[in-house]
């Protein structure tokens, strides 16, 4: 009798029996050629994947950070746009 069952595929059209495995994939596919001889990548991108959390984390903080250079340069650029008056003798 015929059964069925899931599976999945990376965006390379590989067929991988759970979803871990077909993310591992992709990820492995996205950093390409890792180190020389056998690409360390598979291994690599199973840690990401492992690590997800602790990296999104690490992503947010650096956006944030991107965020407030941003800020910073753009209100230097308004202070440098000021027009700085000479003093005036008092009396």
């Amino acid at each position: 009798m015929a059964i069925c069952k899931t599976g999945y595929f990376d965006r390379k059209g590989n067929f991988f029996k759970n979803a871990r495995d077909a993310t591992v994939s992709d990820l492995a596919s996205l950093l390409g050629q890792v180190g020389e001889g056998e690409s360390l990548a598979p291994g690599i991108a199973s840690k990401i994947l492992e690590r997800r959390a602790e990296i999104e984390q690490l992503f947010a903080e650096h956006d944030a950070m991107m965020e407030a250079e941003i800020l910073l340069a753009n209100a230097s650029q308004l202070t440098d746009n000021i027009a700085k008056l000479q003093g005036r003798p008092a009396g």
